[in-house]
């Protein structure tokens, strides 16, 4: 079914939300059962379309797979008979890689379509294939598909990274728990979801040190068994509400957090003059005036996340002054800047950068979402726009967020999701 939310903004968010569990986590965890060959529960999953789609991939090579509508799915590997995932399910998804690292280290070969995703920028695979060559196996890339084969198993060695890479990072992990003697990764990815996979794999028997820091070393073992684990929480959820509550000179506490992971954000929302409270596991955003401008620069964690950058962008637009936005992580996310100034933000890019000029306010508009985090930028925006805003192209946006519109109904928004006719999304422009 195609359909849109729509959004009549302008209402300050007020109260209490939970968020779920972390999309970047469970989309490399679910992948890792693989390498169990027993049962794994896991629990505070969200419930998105990426997650969906593995769940339906592992039940298609075989996994005995049941997802709880609390959130807690169980996966038993045992039974998987296959190291082909050539279906079309697998392009429909980025983090569709993670497969080649479980399925290389459980069989000694893999095959599957290439990745798909949110076209945000070039997003090569080469590290990955780079980490499963030094550990011995044959990769090749032909027809569209990923081929890897380890002969003579798959043998730990020293892999360093020539950029700093989430997917390159786990999915090397993946290969490497069951690889014979020791692998170091060098220029290691240092995000929350890194260490939550590294935990996780820690929880099923894999011996690894240094998750966190930029050396992260594995003794391989013989084999892993299942375990129950939870995952942590969303982190660019929480940065997205958070955003949303100032945005909206609002008044919102966030439960089911993690303080320190959101500390780049929350240096910055304090710069631009917004309060933020942090207890043990929640954030309180309280905002009754315009942010202040700043210069914001995407970094690896524990930079500022590129992640957060088109909404924080979207909370710029009416801030006092002239803020500048740095892209530094991928070249194409600035599409939604052409959405935004149908709403009236004033924002001019070269390359990599941004320049917000704030305005007094944004007004409602039918808009399209172009990726995930583009669309969560528009949801934003319409938040705190005057009138009605009508969003497009929401599949982007239930690939990350747990119905986010039900969250954001509970602060008080008047939001809502409706059904599209053809003829309306023909003629969106």
């Amino acid at each position: 079914m195609n359909e849109k939310i729509v959004i009549k903004g302008g209402i300050p968010l007020k109260g209490t939300v939970d968020v779920t569990g972390a999309k970047n986590a469970a989309v490399a965890i679910l992948p890792a059962t693989i390498l169990a060959r027993g049962t794994c529960v896991i629990e505070n999953l969200p419930r998105i379309a990426d997650v969906l789609i593995i769940k339906r991939i592992l039940a298609e090579i075989g996994a005995e797979v049941e997802f709880d509508d609390d959130g807690t799915m169980t996966v038993d590997t045992t039974n998987i008979n296959t190291s082909n995932v050539t279906m079309n399910l697998v392009k429909r998804m980025r983090a569709s890689y993670y497969l080649l690292g479980a399925l290389l280290s459980r069989f000694g070969e893999a095959q599957i379509n290439l990745p798909g995703g949110c076209a945000i920028g070039e997003r090569p695979i080469d590290q990955h294939i780079k980490g499963m060559e030094a550990l011995g196996a044959e990769v090749r890339t032909e027809y569209g598909m990923l081929k890897a084969k380890a002969p003579n198993g798959l043998v730990g060695s020293d892999v360093y990274l020539d950029v700093v890479s989430v997917g390159a990072t786990i999915n090397i992990m993946l290969a490497a728990v069951c690889a014979k003697g020791q692998t170091s990764i060098v220029n290691a990815a240092k995000e929350p979801h890194v260490v939550d996979v590294a935990n996780f794999l820690v929880c099923m028997g894999a011996k690894i040190k240094g998750a966190g820091t930029d050396v992260i070393r594995i003794t391989g073992v013989e084999k892993l068994h299942g375990c129950n684990y939870s995952i942590i929480p969303d982190q660019i959820e929480t940065g997205t509400l958070m955003i949303a509550a100032a945005a909206t000179r609002g008044d919102v506490v966030i439960k089911n957090v993690i303080p320190t992971h959101m500390e780049a954000l929350s240096a910055k929302m304090v710069e631009m003059g917004i309060d933020v409270q942090e207890g043990a596991d929640f954030i309180h955003i309280k905002c009754d005036k315009k942010p202040k401008a700043v210069k914001i620069k995407t970094m690896p964690y524990p930079g500022f996340p590129t992640d957060l950058q088109q909404p924080a962008t979207v909370l710029l637009s009416t801030a006092e002054g002239t803020s500048m936005i740095v892209e530094s992580i991928f070249e194409s996310r600035f599409k939604h800047i052409s959405e935004i100034r149908r709403m009236g933000a004033k924002v001019t890019t070269d390359d990599r950068v941004a320049v917000v000029e704030g305005v007094e306010r944004l007004t409602g508009a039918p808009v399209r979402a172009t990726d995930l985090r583009a669309g969560a930028a528009l949801i934003v925006a319409g938040l705190m726009a005057d009138g009605v805003t009508e969003i497009h192209n929401i599949k982007y946006v239930d690939r990350g967020y747990d119905h986010i519109e039900d969250k954001l109904k509970k602060l008080g928004a008047d939001i809502r999701r409706e059904e599209v006719i053809r003829e309306e999304a023909d003629d969106l422009y």
